[in-house]
């Protein structure tokens, strides 16, 4: 029983983001022309999309021999065995200074006018550019909510996308190396992305899944993940 509804999960996380959530950014791109609550629209939908799996997930837990630690609902500690010393060093090396930056950046736009002009530089240039350029927040309204977005995405994309895929595809394919799970994993984290693009959406994002997937398998916790990935997601309402 426990398999198959595991399994369920796993087809949903398939085929509900890359079909389902690509049409509704295609509907959205659309809306956001004549509507100005089209962005607070999409914000809430998106909001709930990634709720409503999360809870599935931790409804299974509750209800099953599955445990919060088994999807990495746990404070962190080093285990460098299933990925090697060098492998997950690396990987924490990265993330550290992923944090760092996405630091530098979330203080300096409150303390510095440079760094300031800076995200606003980079943020029209975004603009200019990028296919998700119509769903980054500009008014007020807008980047509150973007708050509880990028919040929502820290917490529940981590345990979807981190701790539960890769319990589930470990559990269901036992035989599977854990480098196999962990590019399954990021890919599969890249799909969800598909209306980003393929390269900006799939490609880049199923890397940053690969480096996010080591950092949990090192630390066998998504705690120090859901503190980056929300950092991360912030930096988007940044700049004027």
């Amino acid at each position: 029983m426990v398999e198959a509804v595991i399994l369920g999960l796993l087809m949903f996380l398939l085929l509900y983001e890359p079909i389902f959530g690509y049409r509704d950014f295609q509907v959205f791109k659309a809306d956001v022309q004549v509507n100005d609550q089209a962005r607070m629209t999409y914000y809430n939908h998106s909001i709930v999309a990634l709720w409503v799996p999360t809870l599935f997930i931790l409804l299974l837990v509750a209800f099953s021999g599955i445990t919060l630690g088994d999807i990495g609902l746990a404070l962190p500690t080093f285990n460098f065995g299933p990925l090697g010393t060098i492998p997950s060093i690396t990987a924490l090396g990265i993330g550290l200074l992923y944090f760092v930056i996405a630091a530098y950046f979330i203080l300096g736009s409150h303390l510095s006018s440079k760094v300031r002009e800076e995200l606003t530089k980079k943020k029209k240039e975004e603009y200019d550019r990028s296919m998700i350029a119509p769903i980054l927040p500009i008014t007020a309204e807008e980047k509150k909510r973007w708050n509880v977005v990028s919040m929502t995405a820290g917490l529940t994309e981590e345990v979807i996308y981190r701790g539960f895929l890769i319990f589930a595809l470990m559990h269901l394919f036992p035989a599977l190396s854990i480098w196999i799970v962990i590019a399954l994993a990021a890919i599969i984290f890249g799909l969800a992305h598909t209306y980003q693009g393929f390269l900006t959406g799939v490609v880049r994002t199923s890397v940053v899944g690969v480096l996010f997937c080591a950092i949990f398998v090192s630390l066998d916790s998504l705690l120090p993940l859901m503190v980056l990935h929300f950092m991360v997601d912030y930096i988007a309402k940044l700049g004027d």
